[in-house]
């Protein structure tokens, strides 16, 4: 303890505390962000298991699957990973009576705060990179992923000889594989539509890839369409027809971006041309603004956990009380938030509500910390002077 007297006597050494502090907090952090991130990981990871099982991925494609939600994950973990480990930090520095030695060694709030701003902004820059960049340039990397996947379905999965269903009503069968990797003898049959059942035969096919499109390509064959309630089915003879993978799956690879598969420029200046972007302007300005937000709650989070713990206390009891007004205040905060963006996709007018969220919290935290903490002061200061 005494050492700590001796630094706060000196003020250049002041910031040999800042680095103790910052140091613990930013490893407390750390710990937080990976345990919880792992943790969510696996259970996500176990939900695309059929990569490796029923799609004969390899273990690096899964991998690689898995690994593209983390982006998403990190930015919503990080900001609670933060408010644990500020909380942490400040706990144990009061267990310990260091915080107590440092408020009487003459170390300010202000002071005590710097160290915690600059592990906010830190994350608070993590965050912003995750939400404007990363994030959406990963969702849209595993939606080019997942339309590969069906063609290596095709390719790897389905065995020569056997009648295998790609999708429900969708039949394919091929006789064998050729030179190539080309399928000889393929028949398929779509009958997903009960009005009009699709037959294909062609001599053989290959799939092909275009970007981020793939197609079979059929050569030699025909097309044999019956409609519902039509005597005579309609043959198309056919040198050459290419046929879209995407249709074997749920259609979402051929569907229009997401807004949360799209550019954040892409956002800011939509496509006036883009019928899905015209016709979903709300969930456009939503995403939008919830991007530019998001890194808002890592100091808003990180402000609550300090304004709850930086004042050194000596019963359990008061910190206990204070660690749960910190978490009932995030959960307060946080849900607003979610809320606030509900709206922000029904109404523009909601976009200002979006931003108070974080704000307000910031500066009832940062009063409470500093204005709350001489209050209390001065109320005790003159309990004492009643009592005697």
């Amino acid at each position: 303890m005494s050492g700590f007297v001796r630094i706060g006597a000196n003020k250049n050494a002041m910031p040999l505390i800042e680095r103790y502090i910052f140091k613990m907090a930013s490893v407390s952090f750390l710990a937080a962000l990976g345990g919880l991130t792992g943790v969510i990981w696996v259970t996500q990871a176990l939900k695309d298991f059929d990569l490796l099982t029923t799609k004969g991925q390899s273990l690096l494609i899964f991998l690689f699957a898995t690994g593209l939600v983390i982006p998403s994950l990190l930015m919503i973990i990080a900001p609670i990973a933060l408010f644990a480990a500020i909380l942490f930090t400040l706990n144990k520095l009061n267990g310990d009576s260091e915080l107590i030695v440092m408020s009487a060694a003459g170390l300010s709030p202000g002071r005590l705060l710097r160290p915690f701003t600059a592990l906010m902004l830190i994350v608070a820059f993590l965050v912003g990179g995750m939400s404007l960049w990363l994030m959406p340039a990963s969702f849209a990397q595993l939606r080019n992923l997942f339309s590969q996947v069906r063609t290596d379905f095709l390719s790897r999965v389905v065995r020569e000889g056997q009648f295998s269903s790609l999708d429900r009503g969708f039949i394919f069968h091929y006789r064998e594989r050729g030179p190539g990797g080309a399928l000889l003898g393929i028949f398929m049959q779509d009958r997903r539509d009960p009005a009009r059942i699709s037959t294909y035969i062609a001599e053989s096919g290959v799939t092909i890839a275009n970007g981020a499109e793939n197609y079979l390509v059929l050569e030699k064959g025909s097309i044999q369409r019956q409609a519902a309630g039509g005597r005579d089915p309609v043959i198309v003879v056919f040198e050459r027809y290419a046929i879209d993978l995407a249709q074997f799956g749920s259609g979402s690879e051929t569907a229009p971006l997401k807004p949360r598969e799209r550019a954040t420029l892409a956002l800011l200046n939509p496509d006036p041309l883009d019928a899905y972007a015209q016709a979903n302007q709300g969930l456009m300005r939503a995403e939008l603004h919830d991007r530019i937000v998001n890194p808002l709650y890592a100091i808003a989070f990180g402000l609550i956990a300090f304004a709850a713990l930086a004042q050194a206390r000596t019963t359990r009891q008061g910190r206990g009380l204070a660690l749960l007004g910190a978490i009932a205040a995030v959960v307060c905060v946080r849900g607003l938030g979610f809320g606030a963006a509900a709206l922000v996709a029904r109404h523009s007018w909601a976009v200002a509500m979006l931003y108070t969220c974080p704000l307000a919290s910031m500066g009832v935290a940062i009063a409470y910390a500093f204005q709350g903490r001489s209050l209390l002061i001065r109320l005790k200061r003159q309990a004492h002077s009643m009592a005697d």
